[in-house]
């Protein structure tokens, strides 16, 4: 069986987690089938907490993957405005010094 959960990664009292479908019986960090996001709850600043491809949650669960609950929390807090929930990368402010144009 197929199920959605989160995989850790990281270093010691820095946990970092990647979300993946994977295999019920693998280890929790071992393999896995595919990864659909990442969530790093110490995010600070500019950095992003939480990026998920809904879309491939979805189809995978379309699929008969289950879900695991911490996961399924966290697919309900990914911003419904941003399509398949992945948000786009900070945009790049064009170079305005007058010393670069001469």
């Amino acid at each position: 069986m197929v199920t959605i959960r989160l995989a850790r990664a990281g270093a010691k009292k820095r946990p970092f987690y990647h979300v993946v479908a994977t295999e019920k019986r693998n280890p929790r960090d071992g393999r896995f089938i595919e990864r659909l996001g990442y969530y790093n709850p110490t995010a600070r600043g500019q950095e992003r907490k939480l990026v998920l491809d809904v879309a491939k949650v979805r189809h995978w669960q379309s699929k008969g993957a289950q879900i695991s609950e911490r996961v399924a929390y966290l697919v309900t807090t990914v911003p419904a405005e941003v399509p398949s929930a992945v948000a786009p990368p900070p945009a790049a402010e064009p170079s305005t010094d007058a010393t670069a144009a001469a």
